[in-house]
């Protein structure tokens, strides 16, 4: 089956993550530009490069694999405005949040990214860490910090900026989402099957429920016992 070139793009969604806008297959041959803007709370709009820090965790692009029989294409992860963006004809776009485009495989540095509905506020891109039939993922968010006026003569204003947040993990069973495990309590109750042997695990292994690391060891033993 021939590749077939992926040719819709979205405009950046603004600040409060507002609905994207597809455009049509003639709007992308003429070569819409697109703009990454956020809204103060004044209500004035500013350019990601009028804010301090990203909005991205790597702003490179590389190459991905964005689904079966499609072209690679070079993407990179928007984790302010939650989506993927990519490149085509020397102008960035967004891919559509589609089924379709539900797993990305980046080839360098190698991650997978998936879109997941977790039923919650963060529900959308994750970072895949374990892939099994207990999963491990990660959630990564960057917020934007509005400009904070100086408070007095003496202090000076805090400029806009965009704050990239803790990690925040999620472990599926055949349950549902276990969203930001804390201890080994509320493992064991999530697999009462796996007791005996995670209590060997846990008495064996200090495991840190904020540490990638140690819940990536965690859930790769929970896919192999």
């Amino acid at each position: 089956m021939k590749k077939i070139i992926l040719s819709i793009l979205v405009i950046y969604s603004s600040y409060g993550f507002a609905q994207n806008v597809i455009l049509t297959r003639d709007a992308f041959s003429q070569g819409t530009a697109l703009s990454a803007m956020v809204n103060t709370r004044t209500g004035k709009s500013l350019t990601y490069s009028e804010v301090a820090g990203s909005p991205y965790v790597n702003v490179n692009f590389s190459m991905a694999k964005i689904a079966e029989n499609y072209e690679k294409i070079a993407v990179r992860y928007n984790s302010y405005a939650d989506q993927i963006e990519f490149e085509r004809n020397g102008s960035i776009m967004v891919l559509p949040k589609e089924t379709l485009f539900s797993r990305i495989e980046i080839e360098t540095p190698k991650q997978t990214i998936v879109n997941l509905e977790t039923n919650d506020e963060l529900s959308g891109y994750f970072y895949e860490i374990v892939n099994g039939k207990v999963a491990l993922y990660k959630k990564v968010k960057t917020i934007f910090i509005d400009t904070k006026p100086a408070s007095n003569s003496y202090s000076t204003e805090e400029p806009a900026h965009f704050k990239l947040l803790d990690p925040i993990f999620y472990i599926k069973n055949d349950k549902g989402y276990i969203k930001k495990p804390r201890n080994q309590k509320e493992i064991i109750a999530q697999f009462p099957d796996k007791k005996d042997v995670l209590n060997v695990f846990f008495k064996e292994n200090k495991i840190k429920f904020d540490k990638e690391d140690d819940l990536k060891k965690l859930v790769s033993y929970l896919n192999k016992n």
